[in-house]
């Protein structure tokens, strides 16, 4: 018995939309908890912390799982899922700071960033699939 170079990547794709998957879960579960007792006080930061593992990290794999298309190479992955990790704890952290009562400016940081590593994965897998020459 072997098993192919592509059954492996299935393999770690799956992995990967499952590591997503808690992810989001953990963000739900801990967003959940935190704001029962935060005394009625909410913030939006906390409540959908769990969209951005989830609508940026299991659905783009499962798209790709679904549609056959290539599988990005690992710095891509990468970059995207420091993306999606900034913006999840940037979400988080404006989430506790407005349940506490305040602001800071320095938490646009983690949006910046998190954009920044998803354009930068966005455009390496865009030319990576794209950008080759058709045979």
């Amino acid at each position: 018995m072997s098993t192919s170079g592509t059954e492996r990547k299935l393999s770690a794709q799956k992995k990967l939309i499952l590591i997503d998957l808690i992810a989001a879960l953990f963000c739900a579960l801990f967003g959940a908890v935190y704001e029962a007792f935060g005394h009625g006080v909410y913030s939006y930061g906390m409540l959908y912390a769990f969209a951005f593992p989830l609508a940026m990290g299991v659905f783009p794999l499962y798209l790709i799982d679904v549609l056959r298309a290539p599988y990005p190479g690992k710095a891509l992955r990468n970059l995207w899922h420091a993306g999606i990790a900034a913006l999840t704890v940037g979400s988080i952290v404006t989430g506790v700071l407005e349940i506490y009562g305040t602001t800071n400016p320095l938490t646009a940081v983690y949006w910046i960033l998190g954009a920044v590593f998803l354009t930068a994965g966005a455009v390496g897998y865009a030319v990576s699939c794209f950008g080759r020459k058709q045979a």
